[in-house]
């Protein structure tokens, strides 16, 4: 009875290895899905459209952009969850990854539930006003709250217990400020109502279509969640360096990820795909220009760690603001 159940157990096994080979051996055998798990227009569209060419160029198969914006970005990193095939990547970063799992009780997936195959771009976030708040700067922008007490401004954010809130959260308690957060479906629908007037303030990446919004006098820049000013951005002030805001530093990063059961193999092709893609002058040039960093090539091993590492800062950042899973 035990020699045929270690034959049948050996076989299932086997019969495991043989089709994840088989997989790897055939992928991309149909087009291939890149999710971003928020509306078009926001920074984690424009990574992906700036990847799409070339990567689909390596694979050999089209790459399709697939926006499914919605509970600070965990409907997206659902629907790729979902995909049986092997055929649906995400483009991720730490809004949708890490945060809502510790901040939003509906949201049962892990970050460790996905891999992460290739980080490609970071950038700090950036504090940004309408353009006719009256304030140009940190200081400007406390005293003006100070003279408010009671009738907060009000902060844009990608839904309850997103990254941009928890960020927000976080700005409120070491300023000592008062806001009303108004949650929006995605950056881009958000920063649309920022320059509107409709809504005072908003946290989001200093990357993507942020800059040349701000350089075209759309929005104000109040200050960069740095410890000191970009060197290509210098008259954007660090909200770091403010007396009240020491170590308020916040950046985000743009990755590709994969179930975390997908093979070998088709990581390590997509890890090489991605990389050769990002490696193009061109595309590294529109990055930059944008303000963001451009990532290193790394080995799937150097990913793994820098992710498990990003999960553990995230946790120790929830835990310093005794955050709880909201309903």
């Amino acid at each position: 009875m035990n020699k045929l159940f270690l034959r049948s157990a050996a076989l299932v096994a086997g019969m495991a290895v043989a089709a994840s080979a088989a997989l790897a051996q055939t992928w991309p055998s149909k087009p291939v899905s890149l999710v971003v798990p928020w509306p078009a227009g926001g920074p984690s569209d424009f990574v992906a459209r700036q990847i799409q060419n070339d990567t689909q160029k390596a694979l050999g198969q089209p790459l399709i952009v697939e926006n499914i914006g919605g509970v600070g970005g965990a409907l997206g990193v659902q629907k790729m969850l979902t995909g049986v095939d092997g055929h649906t990547l995400l483009l991720g970063s730490p809004l949708e990854l890490i945060i809502p799992p510790l901040t939003l009780a509906t949201v049962k997936y892990k970050p460790t539930d996905l891999r992460m195959v290739a980080q490609l771009v970071k950038a700090p976030l950036v504090l940004i006003a309408r353009k006719d708040l009256p304030a140009n700067n940190i200081d400007e922008l406390l005293a003006l709250m100070a003279q408010r007490k009671g009738t907060p401004l009000t902060m844009a954010n990608t839904g309850p217990g997103s990254m941009f809130h928890l960020v927000a959260e976080k700005f409120s308690q070491a300023a000592g400020v008062e806001l009303t957060h108004i949650p929006y479906r995605g950056s881009a629908p958000a920063m649309g109502d920022l320059m509107g007037g409709q809504v005072d303030l908003m946290f989001t990446i200093f990357a993507g279509p942020v800059p040349p919004t701000i350089a075209d006098g759309k929005l104000k820049a109040i200050g960069l969640a740095t410890a000191k000013p970009l060197a290509k951005f210098p008259q954007i002030a660090a909200l770091a360096a403010h007396p009240k805001l020491i170590g308020f530093e916040f950046d985000s990063w743009a990755g590709v990820q994969v179930p975390r059961n997908t093979p070998e193999d088709v990581a390590q092709r997509l890890n090489k795909a991605l990389y050769d893609a990002m490696a193009n002058p061109q595309t590294r040039q529109a990055f930059e220009n944008a303000g963001n960093t451009v990532v290193a090539a790394m080995p799937l091993a150097e990913v793994d760690r820098l992710y498990q590492a990003e999960i553990l800062r995230y946790q120790a950042i929830a835990k310093s603001i005794n955050l709880q899973p909201q309903q």
